[in-house]
């Protein structure tokens, strides 16, 4: 595995601005690959069920878990249940071992009274907050004990029943694109046609 360092300065390009949450996330994923004992995942091999939400710092901890995790949106092996939980659980494909890790209350409650989320409530972008104020909260996560802001589960078998992917596509008939069949839809006359020409919603 690489070496910590590596792993937040890969996570932190991509993600694209510094902030606390992003390397909560990419710490807590390392935690729950380490306790389940496997790899980042080059395809498949893991799955997060993601609890977070939308709108606010749960974006930038899921950043964090994929950079851990190797689970990505486009390897379509990560997945938000929309609970608006700091949480995740990470499930070994192949075993079916699954771990949910979670920010301690105490911890996070804490961590939304910072100067940082003072700022951002405020409506200042993530990387026009001042590096006084950012850089000692990064550091600080970066440094802090696991069991200081971490809860982990126990592990547990988990359903990982997975579809397999769609490698089958047709051209539209109206507008001519290439899409996959299982999402093409049949008009009224007949026409083989994708969601945005079928006038469906999905």
């Amino acid at each position: 595995m690489k070496e910590f360092r590596e792993y937040y300065d890969m996570a932190l390009q991509f993600h694209g601005h510094k902030c606390p949450a992003m390397p909560m996330g990419l710490r807590a994923g390392l935690a729950a690959m380490r306790i389940l004992g496997v790899e980042r995942s080059k395809d498949k091999e893991l799955l997060v069920e993601a609890e977070t939400g939308k709108g606010h710092a749960a974006g930038c901890f899921v950043d964090g878990i994929m950079a851990a995790t190797g689970c990505t949106y486009g390897k379509a092996n990560i997945r938000k249940l929309y609970y608006h939980k700091m949480a995740f659980t990470l499930i070994d494909v192949q075993s079916g071992r699954a771990v949910r890790v979670s920010l301690k209350p105490d911890f996070f409650e804490k961590a939304l009274s910072s100067p940082f989320v003072q700022e951002r409530k405020k409506g200042v972008p993530p990387q026009d907050i001042p590096p006084e104020i950012t850089g000692p909260l990064v550091e600080r996560v970066l440094a802090i004990p696991e069991e200081e802001f971490l809860d982990a589960g126990e592990i547990r078998m988990a359903d990982v029943r997975q579809k397999k992917g769609i490698f089958d596509a047709r051209r539209c008939e109206d507008c001519g694109e290439l899409a996959f069949v299982d999402k093409l839809r049949i008009t009224a006359g007949g026409k083989l046609v994708c969601i945005p020409c079928s006038g469906y919603a999905g």
